[in-house]
């Protein structure tokens, strides 16, 4: 499959760079993952997903955990956690509707940047899931294309925390976030939710939780 498509030529073509756009594919666009590749998503915490709907509709999503969120199984072979969200399951139900993703590791303090294409698929009963205590679900993503991007317009930005706290731990345990103790979800959220959201201080309104938010108190 063609890495470029006709109407990206076009523009190319517009702006004179399709001699530079064939250099850059021979130079830097790979269909499998080189050990640089592996290294540096090895390494990540959190990244970008991109999918998109049968109605070619696109969505992208900020992915945060800890290193070694995703797991380099091969040279062909990415798969990370599904953990609980706010039930809306965009990236998921997009991944089970058209299976192509787009994934995006940026390390903002040097700064660099790795791009990967993928079909993906959705697992629910894999031994990785040991791995992500907590997950509901594993998305596996098979390697179309990757390549390095350059990172010059990337602003440097300085690492404050560590680890995300809300990543679940070795029991599959997390906080009960802010957002699930907002009274108008109440009535949608589970019995066990409901009674988490009393034992955190009980119900707050959706203008105390915008200022919770404002505040970075997710």
């Amino acid at each position: 499959m063609a890495f470029y498509t006709e109407a990206q030529k076009n523009i190319q073509e517009k702006f004179q760079s399709r001699a530079l756009a064939d250099r850059v594919e021979a130079q830097i666009v790979a269909d499998e993952l080189e050990d640089m590749h592996v290294g540096f998503i090895s390494s990540r915490d959190f990244f970008f997903l991109s999918t998109v709907n049968g109605s070619g509709e696109p969505t992208v999503s900020y992915k945060g955990g800890n290193v070694g969120t995703l797991t380099v199984v091969d040279s062909k072979t990415i798969v990370f956690p599904a953990y609980d969200g706010n039930g809306m399951f965009l990236s998921v139900g997009n991944i089970d509707d058209t299976a192509k993703i787009g994934l995006l590791f940026i390390d903002f303090e040097t700064p660099n940047r790795i791009r990967v294409q993928a079909t993906a698929k959705i697992l629910h009963n894999s031994e990785l899931m040991e791995k992500y205590p907590g997950a509901i679900a594993l998305v596996e993503a098979s390697v179309d294309k990757v390549f390095l991007n350059c990172a010059r317009y990337i602003h440097k930005h300085q690492r404050v925390e560590a680890t995300n706290k809300y990543v679940p731990d070795a029991k599959g345990d997390q906080p009960h976030p802010a957002w699930k103790r907002i009274d108008e979800v109440q009535d949608a959220l589970s019995p066990e939710e409901q009674e988490l959201t009393r034992q955190h201080g009980g119900t707050i309104t959706t203008e105390q939780y915008g200022e919770k938010l404002m505040k970075g108190e997710s």
